[in-house]
C-alpha cells in the first residue's frame, strides 16, 4: 500500500511539474512567434514521455503493463496524455482568462489527472472502480465550477469589485419621449444617456465635487482655453455652460450633497428643457435601471 502511494504521489508531483512547464513555455512560445511555439510542441511532448517513462520503470513489481517496453511507453504516453488532456480541459472551461489567473490551480489539476491515469492501471477491480468513481466527480465538480464561473455577477458583487460608490448611481426621471441608458460606473463617477428618436442623446454625468481638475473662476465656470464659454445661472441651483468653439455644446450642471451632476447636450440648447426636468427629478437609481452594468467588464 505504502509504496503505490508513494508512486502515485510521485506521479502527480511530476505531472504537476510538467503542467507549469509547459503552460509557461506554451505561453512564452505564443509570445515568441510561430517558429517558438513549433519548438515547444514538438521538443516538449517526447521529453515529458521520456520523465515520464522512467518514473514508471520504479512501478515494474506492481504494475504488470510497466515489465515490457511497449507496455511502459504505452503507460508513460497515457498517464502524460491525461495530465495534458485535464490542463487543456481546465483552460478552456476558465471562461474569463483562459486559466491565466488560476494558474495555481491549473498545475495541481493536472497532475491528479495523471495520478488518476496511473490509478486506472494498478491491479485490481475495485481499484480501478474507485479511480473510475473519482474521475467521475472531479469532472462533475469541475464542470460545476465552470457552469458557476461563466454565470453572470450580481449587481452588488459587480459594483463591490469594481469599487462603486452607490452614492453615485443617481438619476433623473426621463423627459417625455425620451428612454434611460445607464452607460457605466466606476469608483470616481456614474454615466447615463437619455435618447429619443430625432434628437440628440442627453448625457448624464455624476461625480464628487472636485473631480472635475480643469481651471475654473471663482464662480465654478471652466477658465477659457482654445474656444469661448459662457456661464449663466439657469435657476434652481442650476449653472448653464455653453461651448461655443469648434464643437457646440452646452453643459447643465447642479451641485448637490458634495456631487456634480451635469447634463452635456449637443448644440445651441433645443434639448434644455429636457435637461432642466433631468436635474429636478434626480434620485437614486434602482436595481433594475443598472440591471445593464453587470454585462460591462468587471475587476477579478
Amino acid at each position: 500500500m505504502g509504496r503505490t502511494v508513494a508512486h502515485l504521489g510521485a506521479v502527480w508531483c511530476v505531472g504537476c511539474a510538467l503542467t507549469a512547464l509547459q503552460f509557461q513555455a506554451v505561453v512564452l512560445g505564443l509570445f515568441s512567434g510561430p517558429a517558438a511555439l513549433a519548438a515547444v510542441l514538438l521538443v516538449g511532448p517526447p521529453l515529458a514521455v521520456s520523465l515520464f517513462a522512467g518514473l514508471g520503470t520504479s512501478a515494474r513489481t506492481f504494475v504488470p503493463l510497466t515489465r515490457r517496453a511497449r507496455g511502459l511507453w504505452g503507460w508513460a504516453v497515457t498517464v502524460y496524455a491525461s495530465g495534458t488532456a485535464g490542463a487543456f480541459c481546465f483552460i478552456a472551461a476558465s471562461p474569463h482568462d483562459h486559466g491565466l489567473g488560476n494558474s495555481l490551480l491549473l498545475y495541481p489539476y493536472g497532475g491528479v489527472c495523471s495520478a488518476l491515469a496511473a490509478a486506472f492501471f494498478l491491479p485490481g477491480a475495485r481499484t480501478r472502480l474507485t479511480t473510475t468513481g473519482v474521475t467521475v466527480v472531479l469532472a462533475a465538480v469541475s464542470c460545476y465550477a465552470s457552469w458557476s464561473a461563466a454565470q453572470p455577477p450580481t449587481l452588488q458583487e459587480w459594483l463591490s469589485a469594481n469599487g462603486v460608490d452607490r452614492a453615485l448611481l443617481r438619476v433623473g426621471d426621463p423627459p417625455a419621449g425620451y428612454t434611460l441608458r445607464v452607460g457605466g460606473a466606476s469608483e470616481d463617477g456614474f454615466g447615463a444617456g437619455y435618447e429619443r428618436p430625432g434628437a440628440p442623446e442627453l448625457r448624464l454625468s455624476v461625480e464628487r465635487a472636485g473631480h472635475d481638475t480643469r481651471r475654473t473662476d471663482a464662480r465654478g465656470c471652466p477658465v477659457p482655453f482654445g474656444e469661448t464659454i459662457r456661464c449663466t445661472d439657469d435657476g434652481a441651483g442650476r449653472q448653464l455652460v455653453s461651448y461655443e468653439g469648434g464643437y457646440a455644446r452646452q453643459e447643465l450642471r447642479l451641485r448637490r450633497a458634495g456631487l456634480v451632476h451635469t447634463v452635456t447636450l449637443r448644440g445651441s440648447g433645443a434639448g434644455l428643457p429636457a435637461a432642466r426636468h433631468i436635474l429636478s427629478t434626480l434620485r437614486p437609481a434602482t436595481d433594475a435601471e443598472l440591471a445593464a452594468l453587470v454585462a460591462l467588464p468587471m475587476r477579478r
